[in-house]
């Protein structure tokens, strides 16, 4: 497979099987009918001695992966949150894959560096972040592509160690390094994500989940008390996370009232708006993170909402310079002439390698247009709003949190276990894909509308299902009573 033609002639078959393949996606079943296991038996138990033919692999596409696919980008896919997919994008991993370089620092490719610079000046002044996060500022601010919005929790928690470490030793030269660490405490609302509390747990430091208030947001006032609770304890408060729509059912912590504590506590506010920071593109959704002037870094994921391919996570920091040297390690063979002219990534991010992900910015906002894409995020959240509608009509079920994006939260009034045989009903029956969670001991489902491919005739489809599953459900029970 080394030859070019054989490569052309590969590469073009593949893209007529992708578009064929998401044009017609509503036609697949969207959920997997198949055991663990399925795959062994299907293919060889060694890899071949001498090459198949790209043809005999396309044939097999088919035959072995596309039975163990969960079809994300089904509009019948209503779980988790969406993951963006646009063909901009694809073709342009398509050249960040033949270019195939590993942009650690700026000399390792300059045009990796100097794009993602840009693009993320781009993309902030979409959002209309304050110019403070930009590069194009002048100031110390500056934007990151991460893989994940995992990841810019734990970097900005590394970076916010660095600086209290360095601010408590100052006031404190005799005590050990061990003891500081031992002392922070970050907090965060109990609605965040768990990738909050794994970065604690990567970090080494303490995390408090503080109780959100009856809407599921966290307050100022909750985060006072807790941090005045642990500096009389002789804690050190360090690190707090905001988290602007949360997975359970997208609720919006008060970051104004947080970004004032934290700012009166000298302590690194985190915004992490990995799914709904795409709507903030859309000037009428901005309110949502009114106080995001108070932050330290912020955090959203175009891969999720904004039709950028995974993996591409957004996150720009005020003062990156609190997390390069909490990570500079600079060994001779990374160094170059042009160092401390442009961003050496390696510095901004857990691992050092790194992929050209600027370019999918880069195709995905001049292909489409910002014009493109709040239209986008408006209809899919008119498409929630509607399905918000079809649920209120039938007073069965219950919607159980306001519908601000593109997500609705609802249940079966009645015991949650009810709940729960409708869900496993209709997972089970694969015409639709649901999750459900859980708060305070109250189960309910969750309908996202994931798929560019959704329209209103869809959301009818996914209603029509759960209320004809719903009501052999309650004849079945209604016969056992």
């Amino acid at each position: 497979m080394g030859d070019v033609n054989e490569f052309k002639d590969f590469a073009k078959a593949m893209v007529d099987y992708v578009g064929n393949y998401l044009e017609n996606i509503r036609d697949r079943r969207v959920l997997p009918t198949v055991e663990p296991g399925y795959l062994r038996p299907l293919i060889p138990e060694t890899a071949p001695d001498t090459p198949d033919t790209w043809q005999e692999v396309m044939s097999d596409i088919e035959r072995v992966i596309m039975p163990g696919v969960t079809h994300w980008h089904s509009p019948k896919f209503h779980a988790y949150f969406p993951t963006a997919n646009s063909y901009p994008a694809i073709v342009a991993d398509i050249l960040s894959d033949s270019i195939a370089c590993i942009g650690f620092t700026w000399i390792a490719s300059p045009a990796c560096t100097e794009l993602e610079v840009v693009m993320l000046d781009w993309l902030g002044k979409m959002l209309d972040l304050p110019k403070e996060f930009l590069a194009c500022s002048g100031g110390k601010g500056g934007g990151v592509i991460q893989g994940t919005a995992s990841e810019a929790t734990l970097v900005a928690l590394l970076g916010a160690k660095a600086k209290t470490m360095q601010r408590v030793k100052e006031a404190h030269p005799d005590w050990k390094d061990s003891d500081i660490i031992a002392n922070l405490v970050g907090y965060c609302s109990d609605q965040a994500h768990s990738s909050v509390e794994r970065a604690g747990l990567l970090g080494g430091v303490t995390i408090r989940g503080l109780p959100a208030d009856d809407s599921y947001k966290l307050r100022g006032d909750a985060l006072e008390a807790a941090i005045e609770e642990d500096l009389k304890k002789g804690k050190i408060p360090f690190y707090v996370v905001a988290t602007l729509g949360t997975t359970n059912c997208c609720a919006f912590d008060c970051l104004e009232e947080i970004g004032q504590v934290c700012r009166q506590k000298d302590v690194w506010l985190h915004v992490d708006a990995a799914y709904a920071g795409s709507a903030f593109i859309c000037p009428e959704n901005r309110y949502l993170m009114k106080g995001v002037e108070l932050a330290d870094s912020f955090n959203f994921n175009p891969h999720k909402w904004m039709l950028v391919t995974f993996d591409c996570s957004a996150m720009w920091l005020k003062d990156p310079s609190w997390v390069v040297n909490a990570f500079n390690v600079d060994p001779l063979y990374l160094k170059h002439d042009q160092q401390g002219s442009a961003p050496d990534y390696r510095h901004w991010q857990i691992p050092l390698g790194r992929r050209f992900r600027s370019l999918k910015l880069w195709f995905v906002l001049r292909l489409l247009g910002v014009k493109y894409l709040q239209e986008y995020i408006r209809k899919q959240i008119s498409l929630a709003k509607e399905f918000e509608q079809l649920v209120r009509s039938d007073d069965r079920f219950e919607v159980i949190y306001e519908v601000l994006m593109g997500l609705v939260c609802f249940r079966l009034k009645g015991p949650n276990e009810i709940n729960e045989k409708l869900l496993k009903r209709i997972n089970g029956n694969g015409k639709i894909h649901l999750v459900p969670s859980k708060i305070r001991d109250v189960y309910f489902l969750r309908m996202a509308v994931c798929s560019r491919y959704s329209e209103s005739s869809d959301m009818i489809y996914s209603w029509n299902e759960i209320k004809t599953l719903t009501e052999e459900l309650l004849k079945e029970e209604k016969e056992k009573a």
